[in-house]
């Protein structure tokens, strides 16, 4: 009782706050702008034929894009070295020093291992030219030629551009290999690009004991050194040279290359692994020419200032789009601060409790993401407002709610952003203004969590490693959530009707169908892989395009939906078609989902569940379930029991009605799943994308068996 008094209190002195301020937050918000903004007409509609509509956008190129192209800035070579000229004694790269590794004792007695950590170390524009230099120079010394590939198989830190802008400089195209992916696949990309040195990191070089058995070609390795544990090199197999990446870089300052090899803009630049959900992972040519045309859409979609922006890197950068994300900050000299999921926030689990993680310590401005990364924060928040008290609770669903509405007429609504949300934008640094996400489609349930805890303005963007990481993304004025915006300045789309799922142009009140991507950004095609560059790309008008078997909607005012994909929809035996992907993006944020992958067999009237919990949801719900000795049985009981299974079912249901999944859509049965699904297990992909095939290999007889009833 005394929390609803409590509460009509406040709602009582936000209405007299909302009457007395209203005039001047109008007068100077404008927020008209800012809607009719957002309700602008993104694309120019073509009809091509009786299948097809041809998407361009209606925005013009900005200053950065310009200048590329009036300098003639067309590989990035010449990218890096604009950068060097114009910035050269501004911070560029930063590595935060760790201190020490300490053992930290935990509340049920087990002790890990926690970082103690410095500040960030920056290295200016000139210093990273001068470090680049070196390392191509020694590449060279090694016996490297230009356009003979070389791998990099490491994690994101500022080694890894330093490599990259090297390998640029003396036009040596770059394999890129997930840190992620298992043995096998490391060996497939290596041999299959005829890889002799390999640029790999302490952490990762152990693996290469049994990998270098597998890739006879491989005579080098370089490793990015640890900034406490000494690189144990014994043990490797026999006339593998094995050289630290400090000793690399002594080694070019000593070595004086003769003659250069700058690359043209049609050379192969990277060659990027996909991360292969559906079998073994396809190398993707991608040229300067894709590479720069992605960097000119990048620098017209997003709002940038290099004098006070700050870009956490985190991301993969074996993913191109947190490649061309980095590119592009370099492009704009904007300052790279790296991080890592293990240290990136206070609790994060390498940081040392009472001490800061990087976010807090770096306080970046700009950050890319990927919808799995701001899904876990969407939780996170949500399991900490949920541990509250009730009044806790009940003020933040008040102070949410008040935003959204704010927030939807175009307001902003600094006095809450101070009370309530300057300590949930705290978790990242407190000054993150821009979210650039990629990846896969951000629910809008998520999208507007982030938007109103953490920053407001978050941009979805659609693109694929075929497409340089360039496809569509939402302008800057978009006030809307779940879509990918219009196409890029560089690229045009084709949206073509799906006979068999029933995706057609001519749909009422908005066109479906298969996008198809068009422009310098497409790809030449597949490493060694004719038939397949065949069957996912095709010249049409002098315009070289690809398949991205991703089903678009076209929006009433130009802008792309992403509402299914060819490969995930399953047709049940009562006729309806159901879409894999979309059913596990809306079921991906009910808060007892870790992750969650549906199945659908043809045969059957219904889909299925696997489902990885949530596993403190998860003993929350066992316990409001009264279910005997919680926290004495195993894992394995507690996962199979039936009233639990049944609860986790109902909940899934209700968190798919409440998000307008059709009754056939909405998993009648589940496999609570013991395992959490990696990419060490060959579950998930490098990018965290659910492997299906794998997933229904591991679990075929629990499968076949919840089938049978």
């Amino acid at each position: 009782m005394e929390n609803a008094y409590l509460l009509s209190a406040f709602k009582t002195i936000s209405f007299i706050y909302d009457v007395i301020t209203y005039p001047v937050y109008l007068i100077l918000q404008q927020p008209w702008n800012k809607k009719q903004k957002s309700k602008q007409i993104k694309s120019d509609i073509t009809k091509f034929d009786d299948n097809t509509i041809i998407i361009k956008t209606l925005s013009k190129p900005t200053s950065n894009h310009l200048t590329l192209v009036k300098d003639k800035i067309d590989t990035l070579q010449k990218v890096f070295q604009y950068a060097v000229n114009k910035y050269a004694d501004s911070y560029c790269l930063g590595t935060r020093d760790v201190l020490a590794e300490e053992d930290e004792v935990q509340r049920n007695g087990r002790i890990f291992k926690k970082y103690v950590m410095g500040d960030y170390r920056w290295m200016t524009f000139t210093e990273v030219d001068k470090a680049s230099d070196n390392f191509g120079n020694a590449l060279v010394s090694l016996g490297q030629k230009p356009k003979e590939n070389i791998a990099i198989f490491a994690e994101t830190r500022a080694e890894w551009m330093i490599s990259v802008q090297g390998c640029f400089k003396q036009n040596i195209p770059v394999v890129t290999l997930y840190a992620t992916l298992g043995e096998d696949a490391i060996a497939h990309g290596i041999n299959e690009t005829e890889v002799t040195i390999v640029i790999t990191s302490h952490d990762l070089l152990p693996k290469f004991k049994k990998i270098l058995q597998l890739t006879p070609r491989v005579k080098t390795l370089i490793y990015m050194e640890d900034q406490l544990a000494k690189t144990n090199t014994s043990g490797y197999k026999d006339g593998v040279e094995i050289i630290s990446f400090k000793s690399v870089l002594k080694r070019g300052s000593e070595y004086t290359v003769t003659e250069n090899h700058l690359p043209i803009k049609n050379d192969i630049a990277i060659v990027m692994y996909t991360s292969g959900s559906t079998g073994t992972p396809k190398g993707v040519n991608l040229s300067h020419t894709n590479l720069i045309s992605t960097l000119k859409a990048f620098t017209d979609a997003i709002s940038i200032d290099y004098k006070r922006d700050v870009f956490m890197g985190y991301l993969p950068l074996a993913h191109v789009f947190e490649l061309l994300g980095e590119l592009a900050c370099l492009l704009c000299g904007i300052r790279i601060g790296y991080s890592t999921p293990l240290t990136m926030i206070d609790t994060s689990s390498k940081i040392k409790r009472g001490t800061k993680g990087d976010a807090a310590v770096l306080r970046p401005t700009l950050m890319t993401a990927v919808p799995l990364i701001l899904d876990r924060i969407y939780k996170g928040i949500n399991e900490k407002v949920s541990s509250g008290t009730t009044l806790q609770k009940t003020l933040f669903k008040f102070a949410f709610e008040y935003k959204r509405k704010w927030m939807e007429r175009g307001f902003q609504t600094p006095l809450i952003n101070l009370l309530v949300f300057k300590k949930t934008s705290a978790l990242l640094g407190g000054r993150i203004r821009f979210i650039l996400c990629g990846g896969a489609p951000l629910s809008p349930e998520t999208h507007t969590l982030i938007k109103i805890c953490l920053c407001e303005n978050v941009q979805q963007g659609y693109g694929l490693t075929e497409t340089s990481s360039c496809g569509s993304a939402m302008s800057r004025d978009d006030m809307s959530t779940g879509r990918v915006g219009a196409p890029l300045t560089v690229n045009d789309f084709m949206l073509v009707s799906w006979e068999e799922g029933s995706y057609r142009i001519t749909d009422k009140p908005y066109p479906r169908g298969e996008l198809i991507i068009g422009g310098d950004n497409i790809s030449p095609g597949y490493y060694k892989n004719p038939e397949k560059t065949k069957e996912e790309f095709f010249e049409k008008d002098g315009k070289w395009w690809f398949k991205t078997g991703d089903i678009g909607q076209l929006e009433a005012d130009g802008a792309i939906k992403i509402i299914d994909r060819k490969k995930d929809l399953v047709k049940l035996q009562g006729g309806e078609y159901v879409s894999l992907g979309k059913v596990e993006s809306q079921l991906k944020t009910c808060p007892v989902v870790d992750n969650i992958c549906i199945y659908g067999n043809p045969f059957h009237m219904y889909t299925i569940a696997l489902v990885v919990p949530n596993r403190h949801h998860l003993i929350d719900m066992a316990k409001k379930l009264n279910i005997e000795n919680v926290n004495e049985i195993s894992i394995e009981e507690l996962f199979s029991n039936k009233e639990l299974e049944k609860a986790v079912v109902d909940e899934l249901t209700a968190h798919g009605r409440k998000n307008k999944l059709e009754r056939f859509e909405i998993p009648t049965a589940i496999i609570i799943c013991n395992d959490v699904w990696t990419p060490d297990n060959n579950l998930v992909t490098a990018a965290f994308k659910i492997k299906r095939r794998e997933i229904y290999d591991k679990y075929k007889v629990q499968i076949d068996k919840l089938y049978q009833f």
